[in-house]
């Protein structure tokens, strides 16, 4: 299996990003091929870069990686919404409101990712996890809306989607009490084990179609 795993840089302030530090910590394990990319927080160009990647890698899933502070858990996304709705700019100052990412596209796409399996393999590694019901409205969202559009209507043996993932504790820490954090040694764990899900998933599907021949 080759697979597509993304983060974004940091951004809102931040000096790191949480995401993008856990993905460089993941190595390639139990035959999987992993081909990392780090894009901007930038509507368009971050999906711009990742459908880019998808034609020259041609990978069976892709996995992008997301910051989502104030969460407590790992949390692959179920569903993306076709809107961009900006409350701080990204980091090329842009902030639209209330715009389409696709016109005349679906309201929305739902992730192709095995997500209940995903988050019992993270738990089953002690890191608490959850479906998420909302990727919000910022560039996290318009990347799964985009690259699920882009599966959808040009890559249909691929599967993907979105997880995000909690603030680290130094990040936490400048924001006062009761701001969750998670070590960042646990969330690239977490992404492991949601990669292995992935994996099993692709194989159970594959033994499947072999049986029907």
């Amino acid at each position: 299996m080759k697979l597509l795993l993304t983060a974004f840089d940091p951004f809102g302030g931040e000096k790191v990003n949480p995401a993008q530090m856990a993905v460089s910590l993941v190595g390639e394990f139990g035959g999987i091929e992993i081909v990392k990319l780090t894009v901007p927080t930038v509507f368009r160009e971050a999906s711009r870069q990742v459908i880019e990647a998808i034609r020259r890698e041609k990978p069976n899933a892709v996995l992008c990686i997301g910051q989502a502070g104030g969460r407590a858990a790992i949390t692959p996304e179920r569903v993306a919404i076709n809107l961009m709705d900006a409350r701080i700019a990204d980091n090329a100052g842009f902030a639209p409101s209330d715009e389409p990412i696709v016109k005349e596209a679906p309201d929305a796409y739902f992730s192709t990712l095995p997500i209940r399996k995903m988050v019992e393999a993270i738990r089953e590694r002690g890191i608490p996890a959850e479906v998420s019901n909302t990727a919000g409205t910022f560039v996290c969202n318009e990347l799964m809306y985009s690259m699920l559009h882009a599966l959808k209507n040009e890559f249909s043996n691929t599967i993907g989607g979105f997880m995000h993932v909690p603030f680290i504790p130094e990040q936490a820490a400048s924001k006062g009490a009761n701001v969750p954090s998670m070590n960042i040694n646990d969330i690239a764990s977490a992404i492991e084990a949601a990669i292995c899900a992935i994996a099993k998933h692709l194989n159970s599907e594959q033994a499947e179609r072999q049986k029907i021949q």
